[in-house]
């Protein structure tokens, strides 16, 4: 069972279309996966959507320059140009029921995913990030996306079984959706849709038995805390 998930606030800035792609992304993914959270992300996008439905239209009047008609004249004016711009906006949607049904919808359909003869299935929030390439470092693997947002960086990445990420602390907010498989620190163990995030208060060492596939968005590099791991911090801008 899933027993981590975005907060209120961050659905809510994803129903209103706030939230930068990194973060939209695991939103959109952890909904895939997670019934709860897509109900009520469902519900706040409708609330949203009759929010801006409710506000009042406003239509431009385009005067002319004589400044000695009267108010009745003024007011004649407005009445018809209002009246000109609903018959245009109901002529407007008369052409747009007239088109054909589109034929191409949308496919939200999970994606396959291959890692060291590994195969997956993503959900299809990430479509359009999966022709990159995977870097790999002895056990674990990372295929980073092209989000361009400054220093923030989002990757699928993937550790084979008994694999471990050396003891590490955050210098920004750490964020693991875990997709597939299984891993544990001394927070607890997670199942695929939790929804991690962590900070500088938070230190682990994550380890999974018979491996795992996760998102991650990182805005700042991690600080290794133990061992020889600790000799990595230094280029730690490099390779996070």
């Amino acid at each position: 069972m899933i027993k981590h998930h975005p907060t209120q606030d961050l659905l809510v800035n994803h129903a209103n279309g706030n939230l930068p792609l990194s973060m939209a992304m695991a939103v959109s993914a952890h909904c895939s996966l997670c019934d709860t959270c897509k109900e009520q992300l469902a519900q706040l996008t409708a609330q949203a959507a009759d929010l801006v439905l409710a506000q009042p239209k406003t239509h431009n009047v385009i005067s002319g320059e004589d400044t000695n008609s009267n108010q009745y004249e003024h007011e004649g004016t407005k009445t018809f140009a209002t009246q000109n711009a609903t018959l245009d906006i109901e002529a407007m949607m008369e052409r747009i029921m007239a088109q054909p049904v589109a034929t191409n919808i949308p496919n939200n359909a999970p994606l396959a995913v291959q890692i060291k003869q590994q195969h997956y299935t993503v959900p299809s929030a990430f479509r359009q990030h999966l022709t990159r390439p995977w870097q790999i470092l002895g056990k674990v693997s990372r295929m980073r996306f092209d989000v361009d947002e400054m220093g923030t960086r989002a990757s699928l990445l993937h550790i084979d079984a008994q694999g471990e990420i050396p003891q590490h602390t955050h210098k920004g907010y750490e964020l693991t959706l875990l997709l597939a498989g299984e891993f544990s620190d001394l927070n607890g163990n997670y199942v695929p849709g939790d929804f991690i995030m962590l900070d500088g208060q938070h230190q682990h060492s994550p380890k999974t038995v018979n491996g795992c596939l996760c998102y991650t968005v990182l805005d700042a590099p991690l600080h290794f805390t133990k061992g020889i791991s600790k000799l990595l911090n230094p280029i730690g801008e490099l390779i996070y």
